[in-house]
């Protein structure tokens, strides 16, 4: 009895032995995790390495933007500059209208008025310019003195500034009129043809500016783009 015991135990422990190693091997031991690796190229750096750089060249200004932007049709503009050129002339060294760039500026802020204001300077100006056909057969930037005197006289008003005239036409000559001057004579160039004539105090700027000035000009701190009331 006990032989055929220890038979049989030898015969388990046989059988037993390869069902543990079985086991064993069907869990497998525990191993340390991979090295991080280095991220991939974010979305807008790929290709990046394959890209060509291009050339550099030079860009000349002129070629990607109008240096004579206006807001005024080229006819329009051009009835605006003989306005100029009649209501405010040079004289006794000072600069005309045309001189202090004064058709420019009021281009400007035209364009940057309300939307009434800028109608009645456009439908005034053609409607100038359609008179000077109709009377002459020339454009009002063509005509003479003699001829636009007779087509603006008529419509001079003597006026305040609270009470300006109330047919649009005749508003719009006398306004433009007013506008003209003021903006010539609150203009740089009439501005330092005061100080060679003494008659401003030197270094004070009482004018314009048509586009925003060098902020680090001493004296300056904000841009200036509507016409400053003269001392």
């Amino acid at each position: 009895m006990q032989r055929r015991d220890f038979v049989k135990a030898i015969l388990a422990a046989t059988a037993a032995a390869p069902a543990a190693l079985a086991q064993q091997q069907a869990v497998p031991a525990a191993t340390p995790p991979p090295p991080p690796t280095a991220p991939g190229p974010v979305p807008w750096m790929r290709g990046l390495m394959e890209a060509k750089q291009l050339p550099i060249g030079l860009l000349v200004a002129d070629s990607l933007a109008r240096p004579d932007a206006r807001y005024l049709s080229d006819r329009q503009f051009a009835t605006l500059r003989h306005l100029c050129e009649i209501f405010q002339p040079s004289s006794k060294g000072y600069p005309g209208a045309l001189e202090a760039g004064t058709p420019e500026f009021l281009d400007f802020l035209i364009s940057a008025s309300p939307a009434d204001r800028q109608h009645s300077f456009q439908s005034g100006l053609d409607r100038l310019d359609s008179e000077a056909q109709q009377h002459f057969s020339t454009a009002f930037a063509s005509t003479s003195p003699q001829q636009a005197d007779q087509l603006i006289r008529p419509w001079l008003r003597t006026w305040m500034s609270d009470h300006p005239p109330a047919e649009p036409y005749e508003n719009f000559i006398n306004l433009i009129h007013h506008d003209i001057r003021t903006a010539t004579e609150n203009s740089q160039a009439w501005s330092d043809a005061a100080h060679r004539a003494g008659k401003q105090t030197p270094n004070v700027d009482l004018y314009w500016y048509a586009t925003d000035p060098d902020l680090h000009r001493e004296g300056h701190s904000l841009p200036q783009i509507q016409n400053h009331a003269k001392a």
